[in-house]
């Protein structure tokens, strides 16, 4: 019944922006911390950000900090990644996930969210 459903991927060159959008439902959203892994073809899922339950706090992997913004919309129960100065080796699937505790050494493991959207591909043409 819970579900999280991504959108937002696509094709952009080198320089470019997106903007990926995860709709919730099925939970209280407003109960967990929100967070965003991606996963490039022969890799491991690599952290790439998460947010608090009210969106008061964030926290980034180094190499997208100050490129990447993410963000929450509490009455919309939707979460977002915005994406500014793309580069090719952000190519990936990006993933959502839900999950209840918050910490850093927490929300940047992957078996600490308790549920998963379905991926959508971003890739960055150079």
């Amino acid at each position: 019944q819970v579900q999280l459903v991504e959108s937002g991927g696509g094709l952009v060159q080198a320089g470019g922006s997106l903007r990926l959008s995860c709709a919730a439902s099925g939970l209280s959203f407003s109960s967990y911390v929100m967070g965003w892994f991606r996963q490039a073809p022969g890799k491991e899922r690599e952290f790439v950000a998460a947010v608090t339950w009210s969106g008061s706090r964030t926290h980034y992997e180094d190499s997208v900090k100050g490129r990447f913004t993410i963000s929450r919309d509490n009455a919309k129960s939707t979460a977002y990644l915005e994406m500014n100065s793309l580069k090719p080796e952000d190519t990936a699937v990006y993933y959502c996930a839900a999950g209840r505790d918050w910490g850093p050494t927490v929300v940047v493991v992957s078996t600490r969210y308790d549920y998963w959207g379905q991926g959508t591909q971003v890739t960055v043409s150079s």
